[in-house]
């Protein structure tokens, strides 16, 4: 006979796992906004620039942000210590989310 499965185990995992990918996709959000230097806005200019972006309709506009960020991050040129860097590009992009343009000029 098969044992029963333990579904509040199973719940509680599963609340656990989606916990854990929250708070890490914070922490890498925070990380973006450090290595891009975008720290130094107040926070009212961050938010309404990450507002703007997220609106932003305009899809050859939000290519060029994504070409900008690629050669970003691919010339080394962000500001964290050395042996935090990480690859901020491996958290899952959002489409239509500031995560996928938040490295661009912030323009429209």
């Amino acid at each position: 006979m098969r044992k029963p499965r333990d579904f509040d185990a199973e719940l509680k995992a599963l609340e656990d796992k989606a916990k854990e990918l929250k708070n890490r996709k914070v922490q890498q959000l925070g990380e973006l906004v450090i290595a891009t230097g975008a720290d130094q806005l107040s926070t009212d200019e961050l938010a309404g620039a990450l507002v703007a972006i997220a609106e932003m309709k305009d899809a050859a506009k939000r290519e060029a942000w994504a070409k900008r960020g690629v050669a970003f991050f691919d010339s080394g040129s962000r500001r964290t210590h050395p042996t935090s860097k990480r690859n901020l590009r491996r958290a899952p992009a959002q489409p239509g989310g500031p995560q996928a343009s938040a490295s661009g000029d912030g323009s429209q």
